[in-house]
């Protein structure tokens, strides 16, 4: 706002002054109207392609690979970590095998498989794309970026909640406070930050337990020699991600189809040689009566029996990967039969072999199919790392699209499916992680420990989180909302309350890993909502661009200027910046808008709106750019060609509906007062108007700046037509004469000339005074951050000789 100069004056002044003010606000809404219109004009009938059924087996022969192989590796481990100081009595064996069968039944089978999957955003799955739901049913998102245009794209589903009921209450609710919109958020963050944990907890587990078979047959081999050769089969697992998961999938898949096959089928043979009598533990009754015979011991062992479905969490994050039906047919049909097989056999085996505990698995094995069983299990628990490798990687990229994780290089892995990609930063980042673990503990059963924690902290987060989308999306009744609540945490506290016990044997590793993760999301996150504030607490008045005059007061050079902001409305401030320290701008000048929304995909069809901003003479448009959190810029997108073919669309069904044109009747609905700004007027006055702004920033919060400091003016300059003060007329008479060649030609012509991006380069930097934590966060942790991190300019895949970056420092 423009400075108001305290003196006396008349209440007549007064009156014309405020005048002046509402004419202005109403010009305002005229020149900068929301993009609704258009938004309409671009609906179409977008739908993805349903599947065949030999579609839908092959993708489910493919989950197998990439969904279930951490899961259907846990028989490697599960009973040694259950029973780490041995086996008392056997019937604590089956007493483990009841906990561990209904376990599976209750966490992966009823609850993810068939209820939290189906909590999916289009196919997207995990905490981010639970948090993308909630934000369309209900205004949490703490960057207000959206507009009402947004929710007309075929992808934006939403449901209306009633007036009056649970769901709209819930809706008010959260909506009420900000502190509540940030705790949402934090406790996305949190089970964002355990997959992550995961990533690195579930290679190395994995393959450790797998190598570890060895010793079963050569007892007096080192340790070391287990340990790595462990490394040495990570290193090779990482090293083939950038081939995308489609190919991994197709290669992972046979093996880990022969894996349930191999254990369903010794499973089989084991209950048949030692001890039928195991299947007794389907009864519930033996969970009862383990907990009443163990006492404390039996309840800390929870943890062990907690790695029977760790993996459950990958599953859900990486339904990105697949259909649903594919996974739950694969499930359902496959992998649970396998999995419940194996287990009773290695129970069958402990009855009558208690002192074989910590190699439970490969001495269960019949000697004749050791060796092949060896090869399998390793290769199995490689593909089990890929699960989460692969549910890692979509979770990073989700947090990206939302803001809350610096921008890393993501790679389109398929052509077929738009969801399997690979991030080679995060790809190297985890591997250095496994094998640090892996070289650290040396001890699956610490490893085991820490694993459980992340584990348990996932779905106590997805639990919190399904309960609001119950209630704000599904709609449910209150009270299945409240059996499943109820339900689900007292399993998920249970084992929860197991591994606190074990936070110093390894489950501290998680909570470290998790605790990093965090402070690097939340700096982000926080630095990304600031700098969008920032660029509306500076962005210029429309009203003064148009009292510039068509050529703004500078020198329109041939060309086509595309001028990047975080908003979708209003004139960015490295605009004005830039004017204010170059006189001279391009003939087309077009404010471009990437912003990124809380739904999978923007079909492309609906990407790019186009406005026109004031008269035609002024040659000047506002283009929104909108994205899915799954959508990637490739390198063989032409961003640059589609967004002017946008423009050019844009401008030739304007020119057939001309008469119905808003951006016609500017230049005679409005006109200029006599005391129009030159530039160097302009100049003179921000200075003026930065040292009152800047006095009335002391009280607020965050204070914000520039490399050059100043307010652009926007009061009056601008009355209406019948103003008493109206001076000199925008008419065409008076505009700066119009070129013979047509619009469309002209920006051809335009484009022929050189397109130029400019971008800010903004730096972030904490305010004198602010408390230290702040400091190291903002002038320390963000600075490398964005140091590291990938440009805008670099994601959009700009040619380096023609950017332009605009520096401009803000403080926070």
């Amino acid at each position: 706002m423009a400075e108001r100069v305290e003196t006396s004056v008349t209440d007549g002044e007064q009156t014309i002054e405020e005048r002046q003010i509402g004419a202005m606000w109403e010009l305002e809404k005229k020149l900068d109207q929301p993009m609704d219109e258009e938004a309409n004009k671009l609906k179409n009938m977008y739908r993805e392609k349903g599947l065949s059924i030999w579609m839908l087996l092959r993708l489910s022969f493919q989950s197998l690979g990439i969904v279930y192989g951490d899961l259907g590796t846990s028989p490697l481990y599960v009973f040694y970590n259950t029973f780490p100081d041995g086996i008392d009595d056997k019937e604590d064996v089956i007493g483990a095998l009841s906990l561990i069968i209904y376990s599976l039944l209750l966490i992966p089978l009823i609850k993810y498989v068939f209820i939290v999957c189906k909590a999916n955003d289009n196919g997207q799955g995990g905490t981010l794309a639970i948090y993308s739901l909630l934000c369309r049913h209900a205004k949490v998102k703490l960057i207000p970026n959206q507009q009402r245009s947004d929710e007309d794209l075929t992808t934006y589903s939403r449901t209306v909640s009633v007036e009056g009921s649970f769901a709209a209450k819930t809706k008010k609710w959260l909506e009420g406070k900000d502190w509540r919109k940030r705790a949402l958020l934090v406790i996305v963050l949190l089970g964002t930050c355990m997959m992550i944990g995961d990533g690195i907890l579930t290679p190395a587990i994995s393959v450790l337990s797998a190598t570890g078979g060895i010793k079963v047959i050569n007892p007096n081999m080192s340790s070391d020699i287990v340990v790595l050769v462990s490394i040495v089969i990570l290193i090779g697992l990482f090293s083939m991600q950038h081939y995308g998961t489609d190919k991994v999938g197709w290669l992972f898949a046979p093996i880990v189809l022969i894996w349930f096959l191999f254990i369903g089928a010794t499973g089989v043979y084991n209950i048949c040689k030692h001890d039928r009598s195991v299947l007794k533990a389907f009864s519930p009754t033996y969970i009862y009566l383990y907990f009443k015979r163990r006492g404390r011991d039996g309840w800390i062992s929870l943890g062990g029996i907690l790695l029977s479905i760790t993996g459950t969490e990958a599953l859900y994050a990486d339904i990105a990967y697949f259909p649903l039906l594919a996974i739950q047919l694969a499930f359902t049909f496959f992998v649970f039969p396998c999995l419940l097989l194996a287990y009773c056999g290695q129970a069958a085996y402990l009855v009558n072999n208690t002192d074989h505990y910590k190699d439970a698995f490969y001495a269960s094995m019949p000697d004749s199919v050791y060796w092949p069983m060896f090869v399998v299990a390793t290769g199995a628990a490689i593909v089990g790392s890929q699960a989460t490798i692969s549910g890692t990687y979509s979770i990073v990229k989700q947090a990206v699209a939302h803001g809350c994780f610096p921008r890393v290089k993501i790679v389109h892995t398929s052509k077929k499916f738009l969801g399997q990609i690979y991030c080679p930063d995060i790809n190297w980042i985890l591997m250095l992680g496994c094998i640090a673990v892996t070289a650290s503990f040396k001890n699956q059963s610490q490893i085991g420990n820490a694993y459980g924690t992340a584990v348990v902290l996932v779905m106590l987060v997805t639990t919190i989180l399904m309960v609001l989308i119950m209630l704000l999306v599904w709609r449910c009744h209150w009270i299945l909302v409240l059996v499943f609540t109820v339900l689900s945490l007292f399993v998920e506290f249970s084992y929860f309350s197991a591994v606190i016990f074990k936070i110093d044997e390894g489950g501290w590793v998680p909570l470290i890993i998790a605790a990093i993760s965090l402070l690097v999301m939340s700096v982000w996150h926080y630095a990304t909502v600031k700098k969008y504030e920032f660029e509306m607490h500076s962005k210029v008045s429309m009203s003064w661009i148009l009292g510039l005059g068509p050529s703004l007061g500078l020198v329109r050079v041939p060309g086509v200027g595309l001028v990047y902001t975080e908003l979708a409305s209003g004139v960015p401030h490295i605009f004005s910046h830039f004017i204010t320290n170059l006189p001279a701008i391009h003939s087309v000048v077009v404010f471009v808008c990437v912003k990124y929304l809380p739904v999978y995909t923007v079909p492309e069809e609906e990407r790019f709106l186009v406005k026109r901003i004031g008269p035609k003479t002024f040659r000047m448009f506002r283009c929104v750019a909108r994205y899915g959190y799954r959508d990637l810029h490739k390198k063989d997108d032409d961003f640059e060609n589609k967004l002017l073919n946008s423009l050019v669309a844009f401008i030739r069904i304007e020119t057939m509906m001309e008469p119905a044109s808003n951006s016609s009747t500017y230049s005679s609905a409005y006109s200029v007062n006599n005391t129009l700004e030159s530039r160097e007027d302009l100049i003179h006055n921000n200075s003026i108007n930065h040292h009152h702004n800047s006095n009335n920033n002391n009280n607020n919060t965050d204070m914000f700046s520039s490399m050059v400091d100043y307010t652009v003016s926007t009061l009056d300059t601008i009355v209406p037509a019948d103003s008493p003060h109206n001076g000199v007329s925008f008419s065409h008479d008076n505009t700066i004469e119009e070129d013979e060649m047509d619009e469309m030609e002209f920006l051809k012509t335009c484009k022929e000339s050189g397109v130029v991006h400019i971008m800010g380069n903004t730096v972030v930097k904490a305010r004198s005074g602010s408390w230290l934590p702040k400091k190291i966060a903002i002038d320390y942790i963000y600075a490398f951050l964005a140091k590291v991190c990938r440009e805008n300019s670099v994601i959009l895949h700009v040619p380096h000789e023609t950017l332009l970056n605009v520096g401009q420092v803000f403080y926070v």
